[in-house]
């Protein structure tokens, strides 16, 4: 009974291979989705520890010489203390015979520690203006200030003269180190005190509205009386005498726990404690010296008793405000994303020094084989042994081929070396086998088979092949007329189990396609005569290979078990004690994909199929013989040089951004162009010993800002697939023909 024919306008039902090649790509959104997370988190972790690190430096104005015309008279020669109650600037000064000790800048992890001890020593408090990324940077240092009952104000967050900022950076700079404050404390406070401030009369036209919106916001604004100026480290006798008060009148005394060296201030400190103790002075903190103008009035002795300048705990509970709900649980957050970064950036930092001098020993390393390995190879003595001049089969496995094929077949037709062509077409659905066969041409067969993947046609043809020496190629590949004939003979040295060919990129006048004819040049041949020399060559290039026959079928054929069967292969041959060479003078040209997203397809199947057949043959790292050789050498330099260096060398791009925007802008491009430099150096050598243009070198920048990113996000992308079980199936790349013919190489 027949199926009835569906009726016009419904869609057909999809094939079992069709669902299935659907589900596989619904399976690899999400891991290109953390592969791009990935990387946001990188350089999320980057900027926030870039903000974290904004300069502290001396107390300076960033701008001087403004008036302060809009500045009540009562304000610039009132008191250090500014309140906005009811709207109303309000002064208030410190009692005679009392000092509020500040400090500002910190908390430091050397020196504030150590000014708080001499604080605990002495049973008195300070009150500490704090810069809000140092606090996330240290929580616990502040923990212990205000467990130890000192009080804390805000000092911004990254040290900015306010005075010239936008009322939306104002208020980004108090939220966030009220949350710093909340997660390392949890506290929020209403003291404030701007960076390069001084005394109320400091206060102009441009700092004035920064205090009054503050002040209507509920904050206190605290300037000196006093400055120790213990920055400019003057010496401690100095410090001493400018911190001192004259005439026995109060003062905020400024000194700085933090934004530099401050041994000077440490040991100042206790001996100004003592002097001025001496000289009958008691200390209190801001919120105290509020506290007592609250129970008098004004500012003088307590109504009820208490002694002038001491600590007032209901002054400090003013301050302090514990931190709740939102404001509490963001605040810890930060200090998490904090903690991180302070974590990872210096363990990227050193990993990028490992990267960097391995990534230089490479370059070394390859530069002095590949001019080795140019030299012994082109000596005029040198040979393999006896001309090789026996007949060859060629296996052309052909999937949907209709625009190369008939290129591909040309080129091998004009083969100066007697050969034997094998076309296996795997179930092509556009005629490729067809087109074969109506060419004509001499001493070609076509095999036809049902779709079954390359590895499977490759081992059809092998099993067909008439010669005991097989080349295989892609169907998208065109060999110049002497390829052939180069190729095989290394297989003059019966130690000699394959050869790897030169791969060249046909269509590479565009963008995409320069940048992998450098890749190709420079990353793929130059490599391959380091690990020809070393006898540990990983990947035969499936675009042009040759192999001995029974040297194949020794090791089981073709496996399917990765998406590389060419580096697969390879691998076996080694294990199975065959020595593998590469021969630059036999050229193929092949198409490389046009477009990101085929670059994509094809570089995340050959990293993620490397990662498989690394996996699959790790048991020759604990092998003997040919196969502990490669398992000693070529395994490592493998996983160090195609897939760890490869991943982290993009940290030189990120870390030289990082460097322009937060350290030197100068020093991180000259270093990134010396790099640069050893690169272009040795890509230009590798084109020197392959003989091509180097006009292609131009490109290069763009590469390594481009094209390197690309390839890295495709590398953690197939990491991911490895490390969760996932597996791809083989992805067909779009071709144009236009490297069929002579014109396409050049």
């Amino acid at each position: 009974m027949t199926r009835p024919t569906p009726s016009r306008g419904r869609r057909r039902a999809p094939t079992r291979m069709e669902r299935a090649a659907g589900r596989a790509a619904a399976l690899q959104k999400p891991r290109v989705v953390l592969a791009l997370l990935l990387l946001l988190a990188l350089t999320c972790v980057l900027l926030l520890d870039g903000y974290l690190r904004a300069e502290v430096g001396g107390d300076q104005r960033v701008r001087t010489g403004a008036g302060s015309g809009d500045v009540p008279d009562k304000v610039l020669d009132g008191g250090p203390i500014l309140t906005f109650r009811g709207g109303r600037a309000t002064s208030v000064s410190v009692p005679a015979k009392t000092i509020a000790l500040t400090f500002d800048d910190g908390p430091d992890p050397t020196w504030t520690p150590k000014v708080l001890e001499i604080l605990r020593k002495y049973d008195i408090p300070g009150t500490f203006f704090l810069v809000g990324s140092m606090v996330s940077r240290h929580p616990g240092i502040v923990r212990t200030m205000v467990d130890q009952g000192n009080e804390v104000g805000i000092h911004t967050f990254t040290h900015i003269d306010l005075s010239y900022q936008s009322d939306a950076r104002v208020k980004r700079e108090m939220e966030q180190t009220q949350l710093a404050l909340a997660g390392a404390a949890g506290i929020t406070t209403t003291l404030f005190r701007a960076p390069y401030s001084s005394e109320t009369d400091a206060i102009d036209n441009y700092s004035w509205p920064v205090y009054k919106k503050l002040g209507a916001d509920g904050y206190t604004s605290v300037f000196v009386d006093t400055d120790s100026d213990d920055w400019k480290r003057p010496g401690v006798s100095k410090i001493i005498k400018w911190a001192t008060p004259k005439d026995g009148k109060g003062a905020a005394v400024l000194f700085h726990d933090a934004g530099g060296e401050r041994s000077q201030t440490v040991a100042a400190l206790p001996r100004y404690i003592e002097k001025m103790r001496a000289k009958g002075y008691t200390f209190t903190t801001v919120s105290g010296v509020m506290g007592q103008r609250d129970a008098t009035g004004a500012a003088g002795a307590p109504r009820d008793g208490t002694p002038a300048g001491s600590s007032d705990l209901s002054g400090l509970q003013a301050a302090h405000h514990t931190a709740t709900g939102t404001t509490l649980y963001e605040g810890r957050a930060l200090i998490v994303a904090v903690a991180v970064a302070e974590w990872t950036v210096p363990a990227l930092s050193a990993l990028l020094i490992v990267v960097g001098v391995a990534v230089m020993g490479r370059f070394a390393m390859m530069l002095a084989l590949a001019r080795r390995h140019h030299r012994q190879r082109n000596r005029r003595r040198f040979g393999w042994g006896p001309p090789v001049t026996r007949p060859v089969s060629v296996i052309v496995p052909a999937y949907n081929e209709k625009e190369c094929i008939a290129g591909t077949l040309r080129s091998l037709a004009r083969s100066t070396h007697p050969i034997e062509i094998i076309v296996v077409d795997d179930g092509s659905t556009d005629g490729t086998a067809e087109i074969a066969e109506s060419l004509g041409l001499p001493n070609v067969r076509v095999v036809r088979q049902r779709n079954a993947g390359k590895p499977a046609a490759l081992n059809n043809g092998v099993r067909h092949a008439s010669h005991d020496i097989v080349v295989m190629m892609d169907g998208d590949t065109v060999f110049e007329p002497d390829t052939v004939r180069q190729l095989v003979q290394p297989f003059a040295d019966p130690e000699v189990g394959a050869v790897a060919g030169n791969a060249k990129v046909g269509n590479r006048d565009t963008v995409i396609g320069a940048w992998q004819h450098i890749e190709y040049v420079m990353g793929f041949n130059l490599d391959r005569r380091m690990y020809d020399l070393l006898r540990c060559m990983p990947t035969i290039p499936g675009a042009i290979g040759a192999f001995r026959r029974e040297a194949v079928l020794g090791v089981g054929g073709m496996s399917d078990d990765t998406l590389a069967e060419d580096t697969d292969i390879t691998i076996a041959l080694h294990r199975a004690g065959r020595r593998v060479v590469y021969q630059e003078h036999a050229r193929a040209w092949t198409e490389a994909p046009g477009s990101l997203g085929q670059l994509w397809s094809q570089r995340y199947r050959w990293s993620y199929g490397t990662m498989q057949a690394l996996w699959k043959h790790r048991k020759s790292l604990t092998d003997r013989g040919p196969s502990g050789r490669f398992g000693r050498v070529g395994m490592p330099l493998v996983v160090l040089f195609q897939i760890v260096t490869p991943l982290f060398a993009p940290l030189i791009d990120v870390f030289t951004v990082y460097s322009m925007i937060f350290i030197d802008l100068r020093a991180a491009l000259l270093a990134w162009l010396a790099v640069l430099g050893v690169q272009l150096l040795c890509a230009a050598y590798a084109f020197r010993l392959d003989r091509e243009k180097y006009r292609y070198l131009l490109m290069m920048p763009l590469q390594q800002l481009a094209y390197r990113q690309l390839m890295y996000l495709v590398l953690i992308h197939s990491s991911i697939t490895a490390l969760t079980g996932g597996r791809l199936r083989w992805q067909k790349l779009k071709r144009t023909g236009e490297v069929g013919t002579a014109a396409g190489v050049g």
